[in-house]
Formats: C-alpha cells, sequence, structure tokens
C-alpha cells in the first residue's frame, strides 16, 4: 500500500528540527509566551511596589519632583503590562483565523518593546529609591550603573553572540 503524499511539506530550513511551517509557529508561540510569563511576572513584582508606595507615611514627604518621577513610573509599568498583554489579545482575536505567524512575529515586536520599558521601569525604580533613601547624586550613579548592565547584557551580549554564530555558519 503506497504512502499517501506529504500534504505539509516541510520548511526550507535546515536546523535539524524538521518542522513545517505551522509547526514552527506554534513552537515559536510557546516560547514568545514562556518568555511573556516571565516577563509580567517581574512587571507585577514592580507594580505592586509602585502602587503600595502611595499608601505609606513617608510619601507624603516626597518633593514634587520625586512625584513626578513616581508617576512616571507608574506609567510605565502600566505601559508595560499593556504591551506584554497585547500579543495575548492579538491571539485571541485571530484566534483560527490561520494566523499564527502574524501572531508570532507580532508577539516578538511586542516582546522587544516590552523588554524596552521594563529595563527603564527597573531602572527608574531602583534610581527612584536611591534618591528618597539616599540622595540625588546616588540616584544618578544607580541609573548609569544599571543602565550599563543592561546594555551590556540585553544589548551587547546577544549581538556578539549573533555575531558570532554568523562567523561560525551555524546560523
Amino acid at each position: 500500500m503506497a504512502a499517501a503524499p506529504d500534504t505539509h511539506p516541510k520548511d526550507d530550513r535546515v536546523d535539524g528540527r524538521d518542522e513545517t511551517p505551522t509547526e514552527r509557529a506554534d513552537r515559536n508561540w510557546n516560547e514568545v509566551l514562556q518568555e511573556l510569563r516571565v516577563l509580567q511576572t517581574g512587571t507585577q513584582i514592580l507594580t505592586g511596589f509602585l502602587l503600595a508606595l502611595a499608601f505609606q507615611p513617608a510619601f507624603a514627604d516626597l518633593t514634587d519632583g520625586q512625584r513626578v518621577v513616581y508617576l512616571v513610573l507608574v506609567v510605565m509599568s502600566a505601559l508595560s503590562a499593556i504591551i506584554a498583554l497585547a500579543p495575548v489579545a492579538l491571539h485571541r482575536v485571530l484566534f483560527q483565523q490561520r494566523a499564527k505567524a502574524s501572531v508570532v512575529a507580532y508577539g516578538h515586536a511586542a516582546l522587544i518593546t516590552a523588554l524596552f520599558t521594563v529595563s527603564v521601569l527597573v531602572v527608574g525604580v531602583v534610581a527612584f529609591v536611591f534618591d528618597v533613601v539616599v540622595s540625588d547624586a546616588a540616584a544618578w550613579w544607580a541609573l548609569a550603573i544599571l543602565t550599563l548592565v543592561i546594555l551590556v547584557l540585553w544589548v551587547l551580549t546577544p549581538v556578539v553572540i549573533r555575531a558570532r554564530l554568523r562567523t561560525n555558519g551555524t546560523r
């Protein structure tokens, strides 16, 4: 008995996975969801911290400038959560519309954007705490050092690794 012809041709990527474009999109969507979960947890913790601050007795002692920074951080926190949830909302709207590849591409872009907003949020929250607890100068130092760490770990290191992979021919 002859085997039925393969109606789902394998894609042309030579990466050892032997998967159809639909299977790849499903796998990539699962990876996006896992990354969103990690990002969302951190964002929720920072948001909770920020929201609790407003109800602390010492909050009344903040300067006008510190209140502005605080409110900007609260907005950044909300923006981070909204951006991180956007791919899930898109997936719900496009459910069973055979648009998984588009959802994955959108999810990737949203994750990159959310990582940027979360990096600003993390650095801002730490600088804000340093400003309130230590001094304005300490806040600027914390901001500079954490920005450098994020640039090295989140930007420079991936760029170097990607360049090495291309040089070695593994991509």
